[in-house]
């Protein structure tokens, strides 16, 4: 048995990871690469496995860096099973679509550029109709439900904490008489979080794929955030300005719903109204109504008494054009939710040009700003920014609040390894930075005895070497692999693809060189 790490490895995006056993390739997240534009390339490369020979598909949870390129697997030939929890598959048919619709307007956007320059046209990487299809074919499991892939293949999803459905992936594979066990945190989720329970304690495993992206640092605000939020809308108030909050769509929207609740029910929300400007964060809001019962007691409690989060009266929901410009008009008494939460892109970008010349507003930062960015730009102070290729002047406060981050930080990443009964043997680290990864692979020795390594992108590690495989076992890879080639020669493939498929039998001739008698 053994593991490749095809994405998040040795950075924080594209998460993906396989795990080949006998004739078997199990596969856990497929997702998009983020950031700069040197790692956005990989992207548009051909996987470098072939998507035919994937058999099955774990999702651990939305996230775009977890699930971005899964209909791009299936446009390139991925015929096999795929699993994520229902809450999961709910939100993927929101978010994917969505990504679908970004490539194919950026396409369009370079593709002009590429006229006038008379260079080859591009296609998307997959389109929305391609993201609305794949998702039809994934299948929804419980949390911890036991699912049997095959006779030597068990999987189970216990809930991750992170963002609503997120999972932790237990894998069970048996070879001849041993059985290993592998765990995939996927991301891992900060304790106490709005609406979804803390991260599932996990008893043993033999191997963990853990994410580090916060390896290196520990969460600030995490116990005030809720007075510091309650601070800035005071303020803002009292000046007679909006406040205008950049916030990703999935999760940190719905955080923030919460905390506001929670002001308003201990009366120390001042008479605003909050409005969500996006799509996409209106839609997942609808998601989360559809899923209460993934919630934790205490929102299950607030929801039975009738505070809803919500649904709170001070709420309203803008979904159309025409719902998003009238927000526009508002000149104070506003708290507004828009996406990007980097402000990059999408209606977020519109308040910031009608609130940032103002200072009588406030802008509020509650998430990571990448370099770069709009968002990182003004938190770093600059006195002027440009907007729909205008130049807007900022006046209005710029404030950051660090508690709402969906994942463990380095505390809470080394205190659920050291909750394990069982130790793992070694722990891979991937989903991080160069400092949270080596940070991650020093401390996790000193502070829990377990053996960390950052593996490189693209690396195989075996697992089990030297392990015995019967005669009948390799017959069965062997006509297995040979029963794939002759489909795959059928579709005509080019010279990359067949050198790809050439690779399965390079794979079979390892695992028939552990048993010299099988001839």
């Amino acid at each position: 048995m053994r593991i490749t790490f095809y994405g998040a490895a040795q950075t924080v995006t594209g998460s993906c990871h396989v795990v080949e056993v006998a004739d078997k390739k199990i596969m856990i997240d497929c997702g998009l690469f983020q950031g700069p534009r040197l790692i956005r390339e990989r992207n548009y490369l051909p996987f470098s496995m072939i998507p035919q020979t994937v058999d099955y598909l774990l999702i651990t949870h939305a996230h775009i860096d977890h699930s971005g390129l899964i209909p791009k697997l299936y446009k390139h030939g991925f015929r096999g099973r795929a699993l994520a929890t229902g809450a999961t598959v709910d939100l993927l048919e929101v978010m994917l679509p969505d990504s679908g619709h970004i490539q194919e307007m950026e396409v369009e956007r370079l593709n002009r550029k590429a006229m006038r320059a008379g260079k080859k046209l591009v296609e998307p990487i997959y389109t929305a109709e391609d993201a609305f299809e794949c998702v039809k074919k994934i299948e929804r499991v419980k949390y911890n439900q036991v699912v049997s892939l095959d006779e030597n293949i068990t999987v189970c999803f216990v809930d991750a904490g992170h963002i609503l459905g997120s999972s932790i992936v237990e894998l069970w594979v048996r070879e001849g008489t041993k059985q290993t066990k592998l765990v995939f945190s996927g991301d891992l989720g900060a304790i106490d979080k709005p609406f979804i329970k803390d991260p599932s304690v996990i008893d043993e495993a033999d191997y963990l794929v853990m994410e580090c992206t916060y390896g290196a640092r520990i969460h600030r605000d995490k116990d005030d955030r809720l007075e510091k939020l309650r601070a800035v809308i005071q303020e803002t108030y009292e000046k007679g300005g909006n406040l205008v909050i950049p916030a990703f769509a999935v999760e940190r929207t719905q955080d923030l719903l919460y905390d506001i609740n929670q002001l308003l029910m201990n009366g120390q929300l001042p008479p605003m109204q909050v409005y969500i400007d996006s799509p996409m964060a209106v839609a997942a809001t609808e998601v989360f109504k559809r899923n209460y019962d993934n919630f934790d007691q205490e929102t299950t409690q607030l929801i039975s008494a009738g505070e809803n989060p919500l649904t709170m009266p001070v709420l309203h929901l803008s979904s159309t054009v025409e719902e998003s410009r009238a927000l526009n008009e508002i000149k104070g008494g506003a708290i507004i939710l828009s996406a990007s939460g980097m402000c990059d892109a999408g209606r977020i970008k519109h308040h910031l040009k009608h609130n940032l010349w103002r200072p009588e507003s406030t802008v509020l930062f509650v998430g990571f700003q990448a370099p770069g960015t709009k968002g990182q730009r003004l938190l770093s102070g600059v006195t002027s920014i440009r907007i729909h290729g205008e130049e807007v002047t900022v006046r209005a406060d710029i404030r950051f609040i660090d508690g709402y981050s969906s994942h463990a930080d380095q505390q809470g990443l080394l205190g659920w390894i050291n909750a394990y009964r069982q130790k793992p043997v070694r722990v891979f680290l991937v989903h991080g930075d160069q400092d949270a990864l080596s940070v991650m692979e020093k401390l996790a020795l000193e502070k829990t005895g377990v053996d960390a390594y950052a593996p490189a992108w693209q690396e195989t590690i075996e697992l089990t070497p030297g392990v015995v495989f019967s005669t009948e076992e390799l017959q069965r890879a062997y006509h297995a692999v040979a029963a794939r080639m002759d489909s795959f020669m059928q579709s005509t493939p080019n010279q990359k693809d067949l050198e790809r498929v050439m690779e399965q039998f390079k794979q079979l001739e390892s695992i028939l060189a552990k048993v010299p008698e099988a001839g």
